[in-house]
C-alpha cells in the first residue's frame, strides 16, 4: 500500500484505504478490520494522505517526509503523548521540522501528525516501501 491509497475522513476516527469512488461519495475500507463502507461527500471531507503537507517558513513539506524524520529520530527523540501541553508538542515538532510555520500550524495539526504516524506504524503501513520502490524504478528507466 502506498501513501496515495490512504485517506483521512472528517468525522471518522483513523485512516482508511480508498476502495473506489462514486459521484456522491467514496467507498473506503477500514485498515484495521478490512470492512468496506460508503461515505457520503455531503457529510464528510476526504483528505488523501499523499496531498497532506505541513506549512514551513518557505513553502511546505510533504507528510511522508515528516513521517520519515519522526521514524529516523524515534529512538533518540520519541514523540510526546498526545495529552502533552501545546508547548511540549510544538517543541517536539520543532526538532522534527525546525522550519515549520508556527503561525499556520496548529496544535491539532501536530497531534494529527503524531496520531497518524503511530497508526501507520502500528498497522505495518510505514515506511511506504512500495512508493520508494516505484520511484527507484522510474529513475532506472530514465
Amino acid at each position: 500500500m502506498t501513501i496515495d491509497e490512504i485517506v483521512a475522513v472528517s468525522g471518522l476516527p483513523g485512516l482508511f484505504k480508498i476502495g473506489g469512488s462514486r459521484p456522491n461519495g467514496m467507498i473506503v475500507e477500514e485498515i484495521v478490520s478490512g470492512k468496506s463502507r460508503f461515505v457520503s461527500m455531503r457529510k464528510h471531507q476526504f483528505t488523501p494522505m499523499g496531498t497532506v503537507a505541513i506549512y514551513t517558513d518557505d513553502d511546505a513539506t510533504e507528510i511522508n517526509t515528516v513521517f520519515e524524520t519522526i521514524a529516523a529520530q524515534e529512538e533518540s527523540n520519541p514523540p510526546p503523548a498526545l495529552s502533552s501541553s501545546s508547548k511540549d508538542l510544538f517543541a517536539y515538532f520543532g526538532t522534527i521540522l525546525p522550519e515549520f510555520d508556527r503561525e499556520r500550524v496548529l496544535v491539532s495539526d501536530v497531534k494529527k501528525v503524531i496520531k497518524w504516524y503511530h497508526f501507520l506504524k502500528k498497522h505495518d503501513l510505514f515506511p511506504f516501501d512500495e512508493r520508494v520502490q516505484e520511484e527507484l524504478e522510474k529513475g532506472e528507466e530514465e
